[in-house]
């Protein structure tokens, strides 16, 4: 006999587990299902969390470099990359074991094992063989996403690599060339080009990160070429060939056409929702031209209690885009203040260096949308918190309404940039103006006086430069 549930969810990332602690609290009786054997997805197992683990072994490596410059003498550093991936493991496992703990806490069953829907509130998951049925009065689906690859690009696994595989790596490669220059593609060839690696990387697009603002891109591949990163900007990718010991790939701008040999490729060119497996052929849904689950601003779908939450959602694939959707679709359910999500003000970060990150409208999409914009840019060396850890690169970007004086987007690339963003969060939550920020006073000395001077100089009044 099945068991009954007020709320089923198949997925345990950072949207689903959010959402069962929430429905926890709410008093609602959750079962979370998960095929893998910890909790977490991918975000904390393949994606955020183990990609930011080496960022850090490569930015400390960096610093321990520089030392000498701050007065530190150390011998030659190197890299010990079994102890780097041994410290990733340690820090992803003592997140999936918190996630447990937190399911416990908040009284969630978990069942490890396949969920599937069959329809009529039944979820059947599957585990070596054996299957439980599960009723559930409300369901949400949470499967997230894998890594996509172009037609002509065969992942093996070997030499041509996804960003699961390459997290995996053995030994550090001499070269790499990276295909996407989006966050994913950027991230890696960041932390494998500060640590020793002849990178390239090749983007289709102008420029990286194409859904930043313009500006902050082109500074940020300004800092990327002094790193000796070579950069094929605006290149379609024509061949790959796995040759003995490595891989070439052909790619063409134009007439022009360009061949790079390395150690290895990567394919960083998106992600693609998982959504097959899961029994949507046992609702109502249709998933979109691109594969993703129509929901309204509430994450439900059109099939009756069923909703849907993060990368299989056509909204952007960002954790924290899951987890408020998690916590959305929970309220909803529950009968709570459900309060839907401003798409217009979702952060973006992207953990490269100097690190990028923005919220709010760019200066392109805040003319298109009719405003008329006055724009303020401050340098991160004229801060001299910035000067002191020999960081003082990149800068701020704010994009206000000239009417108003309304903050509209904040664009940062540049020190601890992902960190600093959430002050420009609060302020578009706010509708605060420049002149609220400008008047804000900021500790000195401090990265975050970067906010007050750029605010200062929307308003024509910059202080420090």
């Amino acid at each position: 006999m099945a068991e009954t549930f007020d709320l089923v969810i198949i997925g345990s990332g950072p949207g689903g587990y959010v959402a069962a602690i929430r429905a926890g609290q709410m008093g609602l009786k959750v079962a979370l299902v998960e095929k893998d054997s910890q909790l977490g997805g991918t975000c904390l197992h393949r994606g955020c969390i183990p990609t930011k683990s080496l960022l850090w072994t490569a930015e400390l490596y960096t610093h321990v470099l520089e030392a000498g410059t701050f007065g530190i003498e150390l011998e030659k550093p190197r890299i010990n990359w079994a102890a780097a991936q041994a410290h990733k493991a340690k820090v992803v496992n003592k997140g999936a074991l918190g996630i447990g703990y937190l399911m416990k806490k908040n009284k969630v069953k978990v069942l490890e094992g396949h969920g599937r829907l069959l329809g009529k509130g039944q979820v059947e998951v599957a585990r070596e063989g054996a299957k439980q049925l599960l009723q559930a009065k409300h369901m949400i689906l949470a499967t997230g996403s894998i890594p996509r690859s172009l037609p002509n690009v065969v992942v093996d696994g070997r030499r041509v690599l996804n960003s699961d595989a390459i997290l995996q790596m053995a030994q550090l490669p001499k070269s790499l060339i990276v295909l996407g220059g989006g966050a994913v593609g950027t991230e890696f060839a960041s932390i494998f080009n500060r640590l020793g690696a002849q990178v390239t990387l090749v983007e289709y697009m102008p420029h990286l990160l194409p859904m930043e603002d313009e500006d902050i891109a082109k500074e940020l591949e300004k800092h990327l070429l002094r790193q000796k990163m070579e950069l094929a900007l605006g290149f379609a990718l024509e061949g790959v060939e796995v040759k003995e010991g490595g891989v070439k790939v052909v790619a063409k701008r134009g007439e022009e056409e360009k061949t790079w040999e390395a150690d290895y490729l990567l394919s960083a060119v998106g992600r693609a929702p998982l959504t097959f497996g899961i029994g949507l052929e046992n609702t109502a849904i249709e998933l979109d031209a691109k594969g993703f689950i129509p929901v309204d601003i509430y994450q439900r779908t059109v099939e009756p209690n069923l909703y849907a939450i993060g990368d299989i959602c056509p909204t952007p694939m960002l954790a924290h885009v899951a987890s408020a959707q998690g916590l959305l679709a929970v309220e909803h359910l529950a009968g709570g203040k459900a309060e839907p999500i401003r798409y217009d003000r979702i952060p973006s970060a992207t953990y490269c260096f100097p690190e990028v990150a923005s919220v709010g409208l760019t200066e392109k999409k805040a003319r298109e949308k009719g405003h008329e914009v006055k724009v303020g840019t401050f340098p991160f060396s004229a801060i001299t918190k910035a000067s002191i850890s020999n960081q003082g690169i990149g800068l701020v970007k704010v994009v206000a309404d000239k009417k108003y004086d309304e903050v509209l987007g904040v664009h940062l690339v540049g020190p601890h940039a992902t960190e600093l963003l959430a002050e420009a969060c609060v302020a578009l939550r706010l509708e605060s103006t420049t002149e609220d920020i400008a008047r804000t006073m900021h500790a000195h000395p401090t990265l975050s006086e970067i906010m007050k001077e750029a605010a200062e100089a929307t308003l024509g009044t910059p202080l420090h430069i």
